[in-house]
């Protein structure tokens, strides 16, 4: 009893407390939940009473009037109901947008083949009423066939019938493309809004004749199609805008696509470094060993007949910021047969050495005074130390070790503010060529810039001899393709502009190949330079001259040309 007393007494634990408040706070959130998504469905279904009540008075406006009447402002046909215009019911405001166009019925004939060439054979009348909720645009839409008096078709004068197809990218059907259409030299003056069918679609039957029929297509989120002007910089516009001839059928075709975005990342090249030690005091020494520096030289510690065997001495760490390679080791100093100075390359906490494996014999060190470390991996070894053991077999005489250096690489680093053109592929015209696309950018203070919104293309970035650089790689090679929907990266490698330069990439079946070695010469000249990550290698200073070509590539068959040299040249070589 007495423990049972003493439970009863405890009362709730705070696990207890807290699974409780758990288990209260999940039944108000779904509660909550619950209940918001009643308002939405209750706010839903009241908007969406409102846009049909909107469709149907409209319809049965366009129902009362005469069938000649039935029209739109500035449309074909034309009339005097608004194309669009904003509507509020019940606080909800809505778009309410009516189509109006002929149809051509297929049973006596369509186009030139139409039995009896009157091709208005009924008017297809579209009321389209949107609103946006908080899942996003809500659509009504309402579609009515008006037949005109005792079935009888009224042809029109003087007019002929435009043909419009929408297409993406893979020659595929675009629904519900808006299609723009503009003539103010007819009477009345034309301004139309349709949206294709689902084979992407639109015919306007009855257009009066004329020349100068601007169109444009286009839907959200995707590119735009258009004809064009002609002006004093596009005197041979493609395609121009288009002329409706008298009983005939005027086509065209737009593409258009989901929009793209392209980011520029504008960059230095791999930059050359050299880390030095001159072994003036000891402030780049970390531990040494019967060693004295004297005269900016470190020699055994001591007098001749009493140096000590063999003395050591090891750097502090080296870690460059921004490391890309090591490059080589070098030392200067004096020996003898019998007294040597032995390198070794230690990781950064000077406890390791580097394995043979990256750098071969470091185990049991080099005398060498130039030692190659490029296989050291800087993923593995972002900082080394450098070991010096210097050793007398007679204790008369003590080598020297003079200054020493380590060289490495480093980059790329971003470079901010670089102007450059972006250029897409697409012409809008000829003679002269006139690109769709061709527009300056400039890099932020961060050497990057996100360009969204372009239509799906060859895009080449060019940079200009101005900008006192000149392009020493990309990636990826320009031009590059830009696919609709997609966000491509494109990182610009940049050189100090020379009067003449050559960018050479290597490629096989389209391919980059990194690695491969490319030497250019002329005469007494030669210059030799490996491909970069990108299939890409560049060189600069050059005269404006013919240069014999050689590419050496593993796995690959040789190449062997020449290139003609002037200004900012490139070439892109494709070996088997």
């Amino acid at each position: 009893m007495r423990s049972m007393q003493m439970a009863d007494e405890r009362g709730m634990s705070m696990i207890d407390v807290v699974v409780a408040s758990a288990l209260m706070l999940l039944v108000f959130v779904g509660m909550f939940a619950a209940f918001q998504l009643s308002v939405d469905v209750m706010t839903n279904n009241k908007a969406r009473a409102g846009a049909i009540a909107l469709a149907n008075e409209r319809m049965e406006y366009v129902h009362s009037l005469a069938y000649s009447a039935i029209g739109t402002i500035s449309g074909v046909p034309a009339g005097s109901i608004a194309q669009s215009e904003a509507v509020t019911m019940n606080a909800v405001p809505y778009t309410r947008r009516t189509t109006i166009l002929y149809g051509d019925d297929p049973g006596d004939g369509s186009g030139s083949a139409d039995n009896n060439h009157i091709p208005e054979d009924y008017k297809i009348v579209r009321v389209d009423v949107s609103w946006n909720s908080r899942q996003g645009a809500r659509h009504v839409t309402l579609v009515t066939r008006i037949e005109p008096p005792n079935g009888m078709e009224i042809a029109c004068v003087s007019c002929g019938t435009l043909a419009i197809s929408v297409r993406d990218a893979s020659s595929h059907a675009v629904s519900n493309a808006r299609v723009h259409i503009v003539n103010a030299s007819t009477s009345p003056a034309i301004d139309l809004t349709a949206f294709a069918n689902e084979d992407g679609d639109v015919a306007v039957v009855g257009a009066p004749v004329a020349t100068g029929y601007k169109i444009s297509a286009t839907k959200t989120g995707y590119s735009t199609d258009q004809t064009q002007d002609v002006t004093a910089q596009n005197p041979n516009p493609v395609p121009r805008h288009l002329t409706v001839t008298n009983g005939n059928n005027t086509s065209i075709v737009f593409a258009i696509d989901v929009l793209a975005t392209k980011s520029v990342y504008t960059w230095t090249q791999k930059l050359s470094g050299v880390w030095s030690d001159p072994l003036d005091n000891n402030s780049l020494v970390a531990t040494s060993t019967s060693i004295s520096l004297i005269g900016g030289e470190a020699k055994l510690m001591g007098s001749p007949g009493s140096y000590p065997s063999s003395g050591v001495l090891q750097s502090v760490a080296i870690g460059p910021s921004s490391l890309a390679q090591w490059s080589v080791l070098s030392w200067a100093g004096a020996t003898s047969s019998a007294a040597r100075v032995t390198a070794r390359v230690y990781d950064g906490s000077g406890q390791a050495l580097i394995p043979d494996t990256m750098l071969p014999g470091n185990s049991i060190g080099t005398t060498s005074n130039s030692i190659d470390i490029s296989g050291i991996a800087t993923s593995t070894y972002p900082s080394i130390r450098v070991g010096f053991e210097l050793a007398s077999i007679d204790h008369v005489n003590t080598p020297t070790l003079g200054s020493y250096s380590v060289g490495y690489q480093y980059g790329p680093l971003p470079l901010h503010n670089i102007p450059f053109v972006l250029q897409g592929s697409k012409t809008i015209g000829i003679n002269p060529v006139v690109y769709k696309y061709q527009q300056s950018f400039s890099t932020s203070a961060a050497g990057s810039i996100v360009i969204p919104s372009l239509e799906w293309d060859t895009y080449t970035v060019s940079v200009p001899a101005s900008s006192g650089y000149d392009m020493a790689s990309s990636c990826g090679v320009q031009p590059e393709l830009l696919s609709p929907g997609v966000t491509v990266r494109t990182d610009v490698y940049l050189a100090t502009h020379t009067t003449n330069s050559l960018l050479i990439d290597v490629s096989s079946a389209g391919v980059p190949i990194p690695g491969a070695s490319v030497r250019i010469g002329n005469g007494a000249y030669t210059a030799t330079a490996t491909t970069d990550r990108c299939g890409q290698a560049f060189f600069s200073g050059l005269a404006a001259i013919t240069y014999d070509v050689q590419v050496i590539a593993s796995g690959h068959a040789s190449y062997m040309g020449t290139r003609a040299v002037s200004g900012t040249t490139r070439a892109s070589l494709s070996i088997n």
